[in-house]
């Protein structure tokens, strides 16, 4: 714990000014910055490695079960201050096929509010990756919502109220290598027709890393979404690699990464095929690359296996729930014990 001897928060350089404090006096007792993420500082002796990490707003509890990462109090503080704290739960962030666009004709009565809690449920995605493909799709009516995106933002925070008691759990025992999905909804947005990148990585029991984005510029198949889906998740792969590294944790395996385009993973092994993919950008190759260094093993799966999914699109109930329990979120009840998804 560190007592600080000057008025520090609230003031735009709080952050850089409380690092830099805390890196000078970390760096003096003998630790190193990670190459791999800034904040991250190790220190290895005697054969024993310490670890620091900072982090804000979040709550770690050891259970019988394992480590479990959540922001309960944030959740809560949240919906009362925008007053949904008495709002009826729902089990879904957003409805399947769902159809948003950026020129409803309706307009919102807050424009303002509707950034704050979109912004608010960006900082609650830290921990609950069921949330992060909604959360996502709201942020891109930042600059002018309308109506119908703040329902839809509602509509989140109704389901945040019906899982306040959610978080990841990080199991004992498990065995920890890496394991990754990746998928794309070709076409999925209304308004630009760009495809929806989706990844996740796993260690062990729980994820790790995540992702929800919309590609930057429009695909002209669903190959090539799938293929630049598997590009971006290869670019992740290189740094959790690094990042374990720093760690003092090698990877002496090909990261398993699985997607549900058998184009796609044929793309990624043979250069014939490339001769019908001239149009594709350079830099999209580099999945092929890591594919043909050993570094990535690209694999098919069955899209009804593919928990990628919950990153592109809104998903029915029994298959979200089904999804995200594979990425471990769990329901912890009373004194650390597990409860069901």
């Amino acid at each position: 714990m560190c007592k600080l001897r000057k008025a520090l928060y609230g003031l735009k350089q709080a952050p850089r000014a409380w690092y830099g404090k805390i890196a000078e006096f970390l760096t003096k007792s003998d630790y190193s910055v990670a190459p791999a993420d800034s904040s991250l500082f190790v220190k290895a002796y005697g054969g024993k490695l310490a670890i620091v990490l900072h982090f804000l707003g979040l709550e770690i509890d050891y259970t019988k079960e394992g480590i479990f990462l959540h922001q309960q109090k944030y959740s809560r503080d949240l919906l009362k201050k925008f007053g949904m704290l008495n709002c009826k739960p729902i089990s879904t962030p957003m409805e399947p096929n769902a159809k948003l666009c950026a020129h409803d004709r309706k307009d919102t009565e807050d424009a303002t509010m509707y950034r704050q809690l979109v912004g608010s449920l960006i900082s609650l995605s830290l921990t609950r990756s069921d949330i992060s493909f909604t959360v996502g799709m709201m942020s891109r009516y930042m600059q002018n919502p309308k109506k119908p995106h703040l329902d839809a933002v509602r509509r989140i925070l109704r389901y945040v109220k019906n899982t306040l008691d959610y978080g990841l759990l990080y199991k004992k025992g498990k065995d920890c290598k890496i394991v990754g999905y990746c998928d794309a909804d070709y076409a999925g947005d209304h308004d630009t027709s760009r495809s929806t990148t989706g990844y996740v990585f796993k260690l062990g029991f729980g994820a790790i890393s995540w992702c929800s984005k919309r590609q930057p510029t429009v695909s002209l198949s669903t190959t090539e979404a799938e293929y630049r889906a598997a590009t971006m998740a290869a670019q992740e792969i290189a740094w959790l690699i690094q990042l374990m590294k720093d760690l003092r944790q090698s990877i002496d395996y090909a990261i398993p990464l699985y997607c549900d385009n058998l184009s796609a993973v044929r793309l990624a092994e043979n250069p014939v095929f490339h001769a019908r993919t001239k149009h594709v950008e350079v830099h999209y190759h580099y999945i092929r690359e890591k594919v043909l260094q050993g570094e990535i093993m690209l694999t098919h799966i069955l899209t009804e296996n593919q928990v990628a999914d919950l990153f592109t699109k809104g998903l029915g109930t029994t298959k979200f729930i089904n999804f995200y329990c594979q990425l471990g979120i769990k329901k912890i009840i009373g004194a650390g014990v597990e409860g069901e998804c």
